[in-house]
Parts: C-alpha cells; sequence; structure tokens
C-alpha cells in the first residue's frame, strides 16, 4: 500500500461516518423542520433531493458570525435560516448537525486536495 492509498482511506473514514449521520440527522432533524410550516420556506434551495439536509446542517453547525455573511450575500436564497433554524430544534439536532457536517466536509476536501496532489504529480504511481 502505498502513502496515497493509506491517505485516501485514512480520508474515506470520517465520510463513511458522515453518510450513516446523514440517514440519521434528515429523518430525526430535517423531516421535523420540513414539517414544520413555519420554517419549511426557509430552508435554502434545493439542488437535488436531500440538498436541504445539507443547508440544514451548515446552518446549524457553522459558527453563527459566519453564517450570517452567507445569509446577507445576494446567495442568500441557497442558504437556510439559521436563527429560525436555532429558534426549532434543540440541543440534540445541532450537536447531530456539528456530528454529521464537519467530518463530511473534512474528508471531501481531503479527498479533492489528495486527487489534486496526485494529479500534480506529488505522489508517484
Amino acid at each position: 500500500m502505498n502513502t496515497f492509498s493509506a491517505l485516501l482511506g485514512i480520508a474515506f473514514i470520517p465520510g463513511f461516518f458522515s453518510c450513516i449521520l446523514f440517514v440519521i440527522f434528515g429523518q430525526v432533524t430535517a423531516r421535523k423542520l420540513r414539517k414544520n410550516p413555519e420554517v419549511s420556506r426557509h430552508l435554502g434551495m434545493e439542488f437535488m433531493s436531500g440538498w436541504n439536509i445539507l443547508n440544514i446542517a451548515q446552518a446549524l453547525a457553522t459558527p453563527q458570525r459566519a453564517h450570517k455573511m452567507l445569509e446577507n450575500s445576494p446567495v442568500s436564497f441557497l442558504h437556510a435560516n439559521s436563527e429560525l433554524l436555532k429558534k426549532h430544534t434543540n440541543k440534540l439536532d445541532r450537536i447531530l448537525a456539528i456530528l454529521f457536517f464537519w467530518p463530511l466536509m473534512i474528508s471531501g476536501l481531503s479527498m479533492a486536495l489528495l486527487a489534486l496532489l496526485k494529479s500534480i504529480g506529488l505522489f508517484a504511481n
């Protein structure tokens, strides 16, 4: 096993657990928020089925100050309203969002970085 394969495997592990947490978060939190008529219109744009699960997780997991910058930008329609979501979720929902969102982002960005580094020739074949 070479270095690239080992690093790719390490980067894949949190992504795998995030896939399991994606289903759990969708069933526990996103379903509850979609059924609430006050919140359902403020979950952000859904590019494909399930995308609002990522929008909800991002709104609950990112720092409030960073998410406010996204909500006040010209593309704010893409993002969920974090204040409204925090009002209608409990501590368990927020913890589940953090446990799902950050490993998914770290894993995805790590694998993309590894692919870029391999394409420029940093890792030997």
